[in-house]
């Protein structure tokens, strides 16, 4: 589908140039191009205007996406002069552009691997790590699952482990019924299955492949709402956004049910499946006055952004790191 000009919220899919005006953000229906960020709760009235002028890329986690989008909007109402452009080529595509010198900013959903950071240091390329929110993979099935409120980590190994042919809930469980199980998570060059496959089968990309992979979150939720018998994996953000058609479980990571929210993330009692959220930039790039100022925005006001796009605010020492990695950054 092309996605239209008019529309920001349909576009995140596909690489969005932004040149912020004045705006109010109010709730819109996502129609095919991409994941839809939630609505804000926030006016975002004109101010005067800073005089900054040029323009920023970004790229990589659709994760993350919808939070840099939601911050180049806010951002852009005291900056109109600056054009911000937001992919959501995955984190491992966005940290190859990264490394290929052609972006300003790397969203990612997991830190950068050991090869990455060698092909940035071949390139010449420094830079710094800043979290800016909290995320917890979230285990969704379809309402009419009325079998199954929790999994245990040991579980959900049996069922995404690289060598897995469980196809029917009572090959997981003996007392679950007999409906076939079909699959839904994202695509291999997402942030989002490393850190999943790594945290329940032990090792990166270790994981069944028979399953409907995409880095459109929208075909998960269509397919296990759609699907008696469905399961799939992302983000609490958009499941919190679909409570309404799907059905968050619990995860046993040893210590009992859990349920993924803001307190069981901040605290890591929803294990082993909570994570920060990152937002790499170049040193060269933080020198430059546009830069600069949008992560002075974006680490500032990380609290209300995170709530706002649903994810979870950096705790106190999170936030005191990131402000110490960005005046790294920017040689402060």
């Amino acid at each position: 589908m092309r996605c239209q000009a008019r529309d920001v919220w349909t576009r995140l899919r596909c690489p969005v140039r932004i040149w912020p005006v004045a705006l109010v953000v109010v709730a819109l229906v996502a129609s095919g191009c991409g994941r839809p960020r939630p609505a804000s709760t926030v006016s975002i009235p004109a101010g005067p205007d800073s005089g900054l002028t040029g323009s920023i890329s970004a790229d990589g986690s659709s994760t993350v996406g919808p939070l840099m989008q939601l911050a180049a909007e806010r951002f852009g109402a005291f900056n109109s002069r600056v054009g911000i452009s937001v992919g959501v080529a995955g984190t491992g595509g966005g940290f190859q552009r990264f490394c290929a010198g052609e972006t300003d900013l790397s969203d990612a959903s997991r830190p950068i691997k050991d090869e990455e950071a060698a092909a940035c240091k071949k390139a010449g390329i420094a830079y710094s790590e800043i979290e800016v929110a909290n995320d917890g993979i979230s285990i969704v099935v379809n309402l009419g699952n009325t079998w199954v409120s929790c999994l245990t980590v040991a579980q959900l190994a049996k069922i995404w482990g690289e060598k897995s042919k469980v196809g029917n809930w009572r090959e997981l469980d003996p007392a679950y019924p007999d409906v076939p199980m079909r699959l839904y998570g994202p695509g291999t060059d997402s942030g989002t299955f490393d850190f999943f496959t790594g945290q329940i089968n032990g090792t990166e990309d270790a994981s069944r492949s028979d399953y409907s992979a995409s880095e459109d979150d929208n075909v998960t939720v269509q397919g296990v709402s759609g699907d008696r018998g469905a399961l799939g994996y992302f983000g609490l953000s958009y499941a919190e956004q679909n409570a309404s058609i799907l059905k968050l479980l619990a995860v046993d990571g040893g210590h009992g049910c859990v349920k993924p929210s803001t307190k069981t993330v901040q605290s890591g009692t929803y294990a082993p499946l909570s994570r920060p959220l990152f937002v790499y930039v170049k040193h060269r790039s933080a020198q430059r006055p546009e830069v600069k100022a949008f992560l002075d925005y974006l680490v500032t006001n990380e609290a209300a952004l995170a709530r706002d796009a649903r994810f979870v605010p950096l705790t106190l020492t999170q936030r005191a790191k990131a402000l110490s990695e960005l005046a790294r950054a920017v040689g402060e």
